[in-house]
């Protein structure tokens, strides 16, 4: 009898230690390192004019002439989805193509190979120009959601799409060869939107934000701020119906850089390290 009692005891301290396992140790939680992203100064060397009748969307220079396209967005009845130079004396486009409004939104543009390459907004279509008669060669299907901003790097076709991802595409195929996930501080860079390759970097204004991002191609992370809050009051200041900040271009003849935005009066050529 006792020992069938003291088994019962045994058992039921082996049960109860085993409900009691050895608490874990305490480690601590792993704590995500912001990275520090330096500002870009600059300083501003001058204006040429904008039409504010101009909804940018692409800006960039070829063969020393600027180059802009536009969008036509509802609530500003009357703009139109165009593409063409740009007088530099009155800042007003010299219309090579314009897309139908009721059907397309122009977004981004860039010239490689002697053809011009055009986004459009929710259409997931592209269209492709002769560089030098403007005579539409074809058009092209993408996968991204929406078309915003264009650029190359000599060989690609770099396009985004209002997210943080960049799409490298074959100028030929028009296939994506790669993708880049853009982030600044170790955080995803959304809204990406006009962009410039400037001697080896990538330049993104971020939509709704009065800053332009230098990003490492080879990395995708931000390298570097550009803050233009004060060319955006300025623009607001010369014309209340000023939208946000969108364009960069840079004319690489010139070693010149020119910023701008939506509806805005100016072009302002800026100077920094590049």
């Amino acid at each position: 009898m006792k020992k069938y009692i003291f088994s019962l005891i045994a058992i039921a301290s082996l049960t109860a230690c085993s409900d009691n396992p050895t608490p874990p140790e305490n480690k601590p939680e792993e704590t995500k390192v912001e990275e520090f992203v330096p500002t870009i100064e600059y300083t501003l060397a001058g204006t040429l004019p904008h039409d504010t009748l101009s909804f940018t969307e692409g800006l960039l220079f070829h063969d020393g002439k600027l180059f802009e396209s536009t969008g036509s967005p509802e609530d500003f009845p009357g703009l139109r989805s165009v593409l063409g130079p740009v007088d530099p004396k009155t800042g007003k486009i010299d219309v090579k193509a314009e897309l139908d409004p009721k059907t397309y939104f122009g977004e981004g543009i860039v010239f490689l190979n002697n053809k011009i390459y055009q986004l459009t907004y929710k259409n997931q279509v592209g269209f492709i120009y002769d560089a030098k008669t403007y005579k539409q060669l074809g058009r092209f299907s993408f996968n991204s959601k929406e078309g915003w901003g264009m650029t190359t790097d000599g060989t690609s076709l770099i396009m985004s799409d209002g997210t943080n991802v960049l799409t490298y595409l074959d100028p030929q195929t028009l296939k994506v060869t790669k993708t880049l996930n853009v982030t600044n501080g170790g955080y995803a860079e959304d809204y990406l939107n006009e962009l410039e390759y400037i001697r080896g970097s990538i330049y993104a204004n971020v939509w709704m934000k009065n800053y332009v991002v230098k990003i490492d191609p080879a990395s995708g992370k931000v390298t570097g701020l550009l803050n233009f809050a004060s060319l955006t009051d300025d623009a607001k200041r010369k014309y209340s119906n000023a939208e946000v900040l969108n364009g960069i271009a840079y004319d690489s003849i010139s070693d010149k850089i020119y910023v701008t935005g939506k509806l805005w009066k100016d072009l302002y050529q800026v100077d920094f390290k590049h």
